[in-house]
Parts: C-alpha cells; sequence; structure tokens
C-alpha cells in the first residue's frame, strides 16, 4: 500500500483494497471489517466514510491501517483491533478478556424480551449466565426498561469488562454483576421471570474446525463445552428450574450439532413444558427453550 502524486489512497480505494484483501482470507464479514479498520483509522462514524469517499488518506493514517491491517489478515479480530463490538444495537467497548458479541445471540434477548414484556405488576426479573461482555444483559435491559437483570461470569476480568459496559450506558441501577459458577453466584431472592444462557458450548470434536480469528483469539474457556458441549448446559438446566416463576422461562444457546440433544436433556426435567429449538437469523438453530411448569 502506497499513495502516489497521481493516484492517492483515497477513502474508497482504501475500501475496496482492504474488504477484498480480508475476503481472500477467508475472513467473514469483509465489508463490514473493512469499514471497521478504515473508520478506526479515520476517526469518524462508518457512515461518514461514504459521504467523502474521495478524502485522501495521510501517510500517518495510511501506516496505521497497514499496522491494523496486518493483524487483521492474520485473522486477529477486528473488534478486537478497533476495540468496539456492536450488538442488538448497542455499541460494547470489546476485548480479549470475553468473547465477542455475535448476532446470532440476539436470539436470547428476543425470546427474554418477548416472555416478560406483559408483565405489568412488577419490574420482571432476569438472570444471565456467562454474562462475558454484559452484552445479553444489556441488551435485555435496554429493550425492557423496567427489567431488573442479574448476571454472573467465574471469570473476574470478563466480568471487569461487562462492568464497563454496564456503566457505559448508565445501568448500574439495573444490571448487577456476580462473580462465580453459572446460578450459583446469583443471589437468592424471588423466582426469576426469564434465565438466559450462553454458555461453552464448542464439542470437543468441532474444535479444530473452528475458524482461526475464534479459535487462536478468543478465551478458550469460554468457548469449549467439553465432549459433546453439553457439559454447562445441562449445568444450567439442573439449577435452572429451581429458580424460575411459573410460566418463566429458560433459554440457552448451544451448538447447532447438538440442538437436538440439548432439547432431550431439558425435556427430562419434570418441571420443563414447551420446550423446543428457536432458529437464529440464519435459520441454524441455535437456543434451547422451555418455560417452568405452572
Amino acid at each position: 500500500m502506497s499513495a502516489t502524486a497521481n493516484e492517492p489512497w483515497t477513502t474508497r480505494k482504501l475500501l475496496d483494497w482492504l474488504r477484498g484483501a480480508l475476503k481472500d482470507k477467508g475472513v467473514e464479514d469483509s465489508r463490514l471489517c473493512a469499514e471497521m479498520l478504515v473508520a478506526r483509522v479515520l476517526v469518524c462514524p462508518r457512515l461518514k466514510l461514504y459521504m467523502e469517499v474521495d478524502r485522501p488518506a495521510s501517510p500517518d493514517e495510511l501506516s496505521q491501517l497497514r499496522s491494523l491491517a496486518k493483524r487483521a489478515l492474520a485473522h486477529e479480530p477486528v473488534q478486537y483491533l478497533v476495540g468496539e463490538a456492536s450488538f442488538y444495537g448497542i455499541s460494547l467497548k470489546a476485548d480479549k478478556r470475553a468473547l465477542i458479541p455475535r448476532p446470532e445471540t440476539q436470539a436470547l434477548v428476543d425470546e427474554a424480551v418477548e416472555t416478560i414484556k406483559t408483565i405489568e405488576d412488577r419490574p420482571p426479573r432476569v438472570a444471565d449466565v456467562c454474562t462475558g461482555s454484559g452484552c445479553v444483559a444489556i441488551a435485555i435491559a435496554s429493550q425492557a426498561p423496567d427489567s431488573i437483570v442479574l448476571a454472573s461470569d467465574i471469570d473476574s476480568e470478563a466480568l471487569a469488562l461487562a462492568t464497563e459496559n454496564v456503566e457505559r450506558h448508565d445501568l448500574a441501577e439495573r444490571v448487577s454483576l456476580f462473580q462465580g459458577n453459572l446460578l450459583a453466584a446469583l443471589p437468592a431472592g424471588d423466582p426469576f421471570d426469564a434465565i438466559v444462557a450462553n454458555p461453552p458450548y464448542i464439542p470437543d470434536d468441532e474444535w479444530e474446525s473452528v475458524a482461526a480469528n475464534v479459535k487462536d483469539h478468543e478465551p478458550t474457556h469460554a468457548l469449549r463445552g467439553g465432549t459433546d458441549g453439553l457439559d454447562f448446559v445441562q449445568r444450567i438446566i439442573d439449577g435452572a428450574f429451581d429458580r424460575l416463576q411459573p410460566g418463566g422461562l429458560l433459554a440457552i444457546e448451544v451448538a447447532a450439532s447438538r440442538a437436538d440433544e440439548a432439547v432431550e436433556l431439558v425435556g427430562a426435567s419434570p418441571y420443563a413444558n414447551e420446550v423446543g429449538i428457536v432458529r437464529d437469523f440464519t435459520g441454524r438453530p441455535r437456543v434451547v427453550r422451555a418455560f417452568r411448569r405452572e
């Protein structure tokens, strides 16, 4: 990448080059990633990139972009490089302390909000297990303004990031964070109207096929779910129904390849009702869902 007097590196040219280079390296969402990197270097919103497509980049901006592009082409996640990720239309701080929020996980938020939106006589109570960056808890609290969300994670570093994100969105009065093991980390109190979880769930036999940007850079302990990917899923099921209101929701993100097995695990509980699978926006089985019997 070098500019010449006759052919400067404009925003348009930078976007086209970087998008193509990322696509050639197999980076998912290459267009979005290119926009994020260029916007970061030019210190502007992504939308503004297309309002000033003929703006020439300065030598310092080109140098910065070269450095970031080199790392992105080596499959370092772009969200970590720019320190930002978007989830449910919410801007969140992102770094190696927690998994990058992904749009497929929005199904958890949809299920929780759909369940609690009819509660009018009191603030709905929601538990978010394995909260990571806090993305699900924050999205639920944002979509359901009267809700109270209690979120847990065993990783103190992830919780520190979640705290920063909760404070960024001024939700500390309604989103409380607790360190510890799954539901056991949450204090005793009134039953929850919804329990949602995005636990580690990648089965051992699928680990080698995980994309390099995920496997080599995101926290492994937040990804791997044991031999069949259901270690944490089973533990969450075991403790969930005792802490749910009658009619309350349990929703757990699972590996698509293990969705049917997860349904069987949930259905084995005598308290489970209306057990089923929710598909994400790509059409893949993403969330196993059930309600506590009345």
